[in-house]
């Protein structure tokens, strides 16, 4: 019976799929079977093809990728369900993202799932007291993927940043699971407090391209921000909210708008933002 349940635990169909299709990317291109050898077929497990791919990414002058990939090798050891929130991601984008065909995708060529999940290793870093080493992680990031996500911020699992350009997420932010993001958003604070200064997102929440939430605010779950609107108040759930300053301007539309990303504003029965 142990044996039975060593061999379920070690059942992974997000990894075996993973490798399927890097299997048949190589046949197809076989110009980059280098690039899929390292990153994906020469490795045992998913948490060890996350750590060197995100080893790899960061690595500079200033930090080997050994370095670096012993980090992430022992916080995945110590905390699995970084690991298990980056299948969530990888799903997620899947799911979520029209130009995302592949899980394979995401983990080779998407900035958004891989700076989300530099980022959680980064936080894990954080709340393990080692605050140096998860600003190093911080820079990185920022330096690689033009993503600047503080380390104390708290994010959950199955998030999607779609693009990923220019996103900035706060010290104090939290960002509930099954959030989904466009570039150039913001979740920051509104003067020099130094505090709890930052925006709760709650669960299923879209949040449109270039939208600003500032301020220790709450965005009720599975409400819609939408893109250019600048979030100064409280957002109730199950709400759509824009303009600027944004209002409210409808309701969500559906139950979880951050898995059917529909971003279009139907009017009808509500008031145009001014």
């Amino acid at each position: 019976m142990a044996r039975a349940h060593a061999k379920l635990s070690e059942f992974d169909p997000v990894w075996d799929r993973i490798r399927e299709e890097a299997k048949a990317a190589h046949d197809q291109e076989p110009l980059l079977g280098g690039l899929l050898h390292s990153s994906i077929l020469h490795h045992e497990t998913f948490e060890q093809a996350l750590a060197y791919r995100i080893s790899l990414k960061l690595a500079s002058s200033e930090m080997s990728e050994q370095l670096l990939r012993e980090i992430a090798d022992a916080a995945f050891v110590a905390g699995p369900e970084i690991v298990q929130a980056a299948r969530a991601d990888l799903v997620a984008v899947l799911d979520r993202d029209p130009a995302c065909h592949r899980l394979l995708q995401p983990l080779l060529f998407f900035k958004g799932f891989q700076a989300i999940q530099a980022y959680r290793l980064g936080h894990a870093l954080w709340a393990d007291g080692r605050r140096d080493m998860a600003y190093f992680i911080q820079m990185r990031v920022s330096e690689t993927f033009g993503i600047d996500i503080h380390p104390g911020a708290v994010i959950g699992k199955g998030i999607m940043i779609d693009h990923a350009h220019s996103i900035v997420i706060g010290e104090t932010a939290v960002v509930g699971d099954n959030v989904s993001m466009l570039h150039s958003v913001t979740l920051g604070g509104t003067g020099k407090e130094d505090e709890d200064r930052h925006p709760k997102i709650g669960n299923g929440v879209l949040i449109g391209a270039g939208a600003k939430v500032l301020g220790n605010i709450r965005v009720g779950n599975c409400s819609r921000i939408a893109a250019g609107s600048v979030v100064l108040q409280e957002v109730p759930p199950c709400k759509t909210v824009a303009g600027v300053p944004a209002r409210i301007v409808g309701e969500a539309g559906c139950d979880q708008p951050s898995l059917t990303m529909d971003q279009l504003l139907n009017m009808a029965g509500g008031k145009a933002p001014g």
